[in-house]
């Protein structure tokens, strides 16, 4: 079986770039059937003052709604959209930053837009320490999402890490750690994933043993407000693929880093690493920080090999209720541009989508 894999495997060919954006990493065997599933992931789903005041309507609730209305159908056409949760559902009183809490109707305007898995471990995670984390899980798991990487104790990890989801036959392990959390410790029995490089390695082993077609690793690290990846960012996402890990997907600086495409050292194929998708959503005023990637991963499974078939990145732009007509958060999306913009703010964002457009140019790296 292992010779037949290694034949198959060497018919694939290398890493081409297809037309616009897209990275295109086609291939297909003759008489054997083809099975895909897409994954989009998307940045920091953040919640600022300034968004919660606007969300709140006038009979107490808050509506979230508009915010996701430009991007729900994306959302939505993926087969699997996972989205990093960078805020506590702590309860009330729900406050910004620096510590995290938003109101529930955020978790369920998520939920109907389209989002299937939120990743929780990062810095924010213990924001309203062990009742922010565990009410955060319990209503995540009451409007029937997943979550991954944070924990109520250790026999709720065992059961639920890490996390497989399968989708038109092709099985997915995904792991989800943080660099820290702002200095907080978690309180017994929680926890909170680490990027410990032993606790990384028994958690990749374990999904080895679960059989997957695909081992995805989604991490919390870098330097906020950086736009290029640091030698420890490097140095990990090179060490997780030496350890197995297929594709690595990063966030934390709140700016878009690069893309990097690995070969396979067996195998004419390519690991993706997205070393900072930036935020989602947000109220950041710092440069480069209204602006967000999303990137839809395309596997494709045919006989016994998978491999990434296609990365496509997305843009979007977070318009400002300061920016707004409405008073309200929006996410728009680059190739579908409202026409209720007000002019100045159709201006800032069309160079502000330029800008990083220019950065993915330069920095989507293939290594030969």
């Amino acid at each position: 079986m292992k010779i037949i894999r290694s034949l198959l495997l060497m018919l694939l060919p290398l890493l081409t770039y297809a037309q616009g954006d897209s990275i295109d990493l086609r291939f297909g065997v003759d008489g054997l059937a083809s099975r895909q599933v897409s994954l989009l992931f998307v940045g920091d789903l953040m919640q600022h003052q300034a968004q919660i005041d606007a969300a709140l309507q006038t009979d107490g609730s808050y509506d979230y709604g508009h915010c996701f209305s430009l991007v729900s159908e994306r959302i939505r056409q993926a087969d699997i959209a996972i989205g990093n949760l960078e805020v506590t559902l702590g309860g009330k009183p729900y406050y910004g930053y620096p510590q995290f809490s938003a109101p529930d109707e955020y978790l369920y305007a998520m939920k109907e837009a389209g989002f299937d898995i939120l990743a929780t471990a990062n810095n924010h995670s213990l924001d309203r320490r062990r009742r922010g984390l565990e009410r955060t899980l319990t209503l995540i798991d009451s409007a029937g999402l997943a979550s991954l990487g944070t924990y109520r104790n250790a026999e709720d990890r065992a059961r639920r890490y890490p996390l497989m989801v399968e989708k038109n036959g092709i099985r997915i392990a995904l792991l989800c750690a943080t660099y820290g959390t702002n200095g907080i410790t978690a309180t017994p029995p929680n926890k909170v994933n680490s990027l410990d490089r032993s606790e990384l390695a028994a958690d990749i082993e374990a999904a080895h043993v679960m059989h997957p077609d695909a081992i995805i690793a989604i991490v919390h690290w870098g330097n906020e407000y950086q736009q290029q990846p640091t030698t420890e960012q490097r140095d990990l996402a090179y060490w997780l693929i030496a350890q197995g890990v297929d594709h690595v997907i990063g966030s934390h600086p709140h700016v878009i880093q690069p893309i990097e495409m690995i070969p396979n050292t067996e195998y004419p194929t390519h690991h993706a690493i997205v070393y900072s998708l930036g935020n989602y959503v947000s109220n950041m005023s710092i440069a480069h920080g209204d602006v967000g990637l999303c990137v839809e991963l395309t596997l494709e499974k045919i006989g016994p090999a998978t491999r990434l078939k296609s990365l496509e990145p997305h843009l979007v732009w977070t318009e400002r209720a300061t920016w707004s007509r409405t008073g309200d958060f929006r996410i728009i999306p680059e190739d579908s541009i409202p026409t209720d913009l007000l002019p100045t703010t159709k201006t800032r964002m069309i160079q502000a989508i330029e800008a990083e457009r220019n950065l993915l140019k330069l920095g989507i790296k293939k290594q030969k």
